[in-house]
């Protein structure tokens, strides 16, 4: 008879000691995830989070629920006080005017709605056109030699020139044309979007090429390129989603800067039109009586502000949380 060593079933058990270890089923975690913790680690950029997303459903549902027309006139209510300087003993406060109202009696708080819609629209739409016009600058630079030193000298040009006398320039130049083109609002909206997309991608066009020659000479990418890959499917495939971290970082900069220059524009009375409220067409309307009526100016001040400054505490969290050596990966 033949000895054979006998084999383990389903149902053996093992000797109490039994020295070979237990194997665990460990679960994926998704690298999203991971950023995810990271953020929420952070409080400042979560509060901000909190902060930009209740400012934003103030702005687009508040006139849902809020009706008032932000450009009707009512000359019997103008130069309401807000409903906090009761506290103080105002006398001209109505509980239809939380916010107050202005030298014409038209609300506060509708124009700060709708001129929340309009700066953070502005914000939005110029960020994206920087941030598409300085990755598209920053990729090709960094992975084709040849065009690397013209694209880089281009890009020194655009910031050795002073971005708010351009953006005067501009709108002195191009205001009338767009507003026969597209009307009064859509006119100066692209001009706006535009001048400050134009002006504004230099920054994430540098950083996005630095990341672009380190990446391209690590193996994988010499490994695609030795198989015959073609340049546009290395660039999609393997660069662009490795440099998504500074571009979303660079993205929030960008809406910061986008806000605070649409305003200054809005301020400086080259905007929008006088019937058309934004956040620095408000502060400007202000001005004038600022020392009888300073709340009219501590409103739209304070929407300025607070959303640049969270939208600058989301890109810090942001900075943190795409760090691989931050997450402790």
């Amino acid at each position: 008879m033949t000895d054979r060593a006998p084999q383990a079933s389903a149902d053996t058990i093992l000797p109490a000691g039994d020295p070979t270890p237990p194997v665990l089923a460990v679960k994926a975690r998704s690298q999203w995830r991971d950023v995810w913790d990271q953020f929420r680690s952070h409080r400042g950029a979560m509060a901000s989070l909190v902060f930009l997303i209740a400012m934003i459903l103030f702005v687009l549902a508040g006139p849902l629920v809020w009706r008032l027309d932000p450009t009707a006139l009512d000359i019997r209510n103008k130069d309401l006080r807000p409903i906090v300087n009761a506290l103080w003993g105002a006398e001209k406060v109505s509980w239809a005017h939380p916010m107050g109202t202005d030298n014409l009696g038209r609300d506060l708080m509708a124009q700060i709605m709708q001129g929340g819609r309009i700066s953070l629209a502005v914000g939005a739409a110029a960020m994206i056109l920087s941030i598409v016009i300085g990755t598209f600058v920053g990729v090709i630079a960094g992975y084709f030699n040849r065009l690397d030193g013209l694209l880089m000298r281009l890009t020194d040009l655009f910031l050795a020139l002073p971005l708010l006398p351009l953006l005067l320039v501009m709108m002195l130049l191009f205001r009338d044309p767009l507003r026969a083109a597209f009307g009064p609002e859509q006119g100066i909206f692209i001009l706006i979007v535009a001048g400050i997309g134009i002006t504004s991608w230099m920054h994430t066009a540098r950083i996005v090429r630095g990341d672009v020659l380190a990446l391209k000479e690590r193996e994988y990418v010499l490994a695609a390129r030795s198989i015959g890959t073609p340049s546009r499917r290395i660039i999609t495939r393997h660069l662009l989603p490795n440099v998504l971290s500074p571009i979303l970082v660079s993205a929030t900069l960008g809406l910061a800067t986008a806000i605070i220059t649409e305003s200054a524009l809005s301020f400086l009375g080259l905007g929008f039109p006088p019937d058309f409220p934004t956040w620095g067409k408000i502060l400007a309307d202000s001005v004038p009586r600022m020392t009888a009526f300073p709340e009219r100016v501590i409103w739209p001040g304070l929407a300025i502000s607070l959303t640049v400054l969270a939208v600058n505490y989301i890109g810090d969290g942001l900075r943190d949380a795409l760090d691989p050596r931050i997450r402790g990966l």
